[in-house]
This record gives structure tokens, C-alpha cells and sequence, in this order.
């Protein structure tokens, strides 16, 4: 984690592990973000915990577009609506993200990421949305107001 918060632009792994605070072995990268991905299920109920009971609560939903247009043998890359042009047309290469978020009513900006996850190719925004929103529901006791972006 020093290397990450000490190297200004890292575009690889690799690059991280040439920072002096990073003590271990090139490999070893991949051993920690396996060994410490979180637990979902565990992770959405303390995020469930930031949520009003009894109360009709705001959910947010977003597509985004993660384009990777110089990575012709990417997994599952899909043509995504976005910002980069190809071929005249507001489209671009790479993988969709849909999320969806707890927004407060009260004071304040923030916005509470309750589900973030990978479109796949034989899915859509909607129906990934629908999917997370149908699980977010399930630990709701009021039906929440819902906006798709």
C-alpha cells in the first residue's frame, strides 16, 4: 500500500514494486490483492449498516464506460457508449461498470457505493442494475426510490 501512495503514476504492477518502500517480489502483488479481496456478502451488510431503517431511502444507478481500446485481447470487451470517438460515432472499446449507491437526503455530498460491478457481454446496463438493485432490496424494509444515470 506505500507503493501505492507513493508512486505519483504507476502503470503497471511491475512499476510498483520498483518504488524503495515496496520490500517483497514482483509476484507478490498479485498475492496480496488475492489474498486480500473482501468478503462481499460481509461488505454489503456493513454498508447495509449506513442505510436508514424504516425509512424510503435514494438508490442511484450508473453505467460507466471503462474504455481499452489498446487491448485487442481483453476478456469480454464489448463496444460501450462513451466520450471516445471511433469511426465518427460516441462509442469505444472496453469493459462496462454499473454501480449503484445509497444517496443521503440529509446534509452533505457523498454518495455510499453499494454495488460495483463488471457488465458482462450477455448482459445489459439495465439488466445488471436490475439485478444489484434486487439484491440491495432484499435488505431493505421500505421499497427505495430508485434513478437510473
Amino acid at each position: 500500500m506505500d507503493a501505492v501512495l507513493l508512486t505519483r503514476k504507476p502503470y503497471s504492477f511491475a512499476e510498483l514494486s520498483l518504488s524503495p518502500v515496496f520490500r517483497r517480489k514482483w509476484c507478490s502483488l498479485y498475492e496480496a490483492l488475492d489474498d486480500c479481496r473482501p468478503n462481499r456478502q460481509k461488505l454489503t451488510k456493513l454498508y447495509l449498516q449506513e442505510i436508514p431503517k424504516n425509512k424510503r431511502v435514494i438508490l442511484a444507478g450508473d453505467h460507466t464506460p471503462w474504455p481499452r481500446t489498446e487491448a485487442p485481447t481483453l476478456k469480454d470487451r464489448t463496444y460501450q457508449h462513451g466520450a471516445k470517438v471511433i469511426s465518427g460515432k460516441p462509442i469505444t472499446l472496453g469493459h462496462g461498470y454499473s454501480t449503484l449507491a445509497y444517496i443521503p437526503e440529509d446534509k452533505g455530498s457523498w454518495a455510499l457505493p453499494l454495488c460495483h460491478e463488471r457488465i458482462t457481454s450477455f448482459e445489459t446496463p439495465i439488466t445488471r442494475a436490475a439485478f444489484q438493485l434486487k439484491q440491495v432490496c432484499k435488505h431493505l424494509e421500505v421499497p427505495p426510490i430508485t434513478m437510473q444515470g
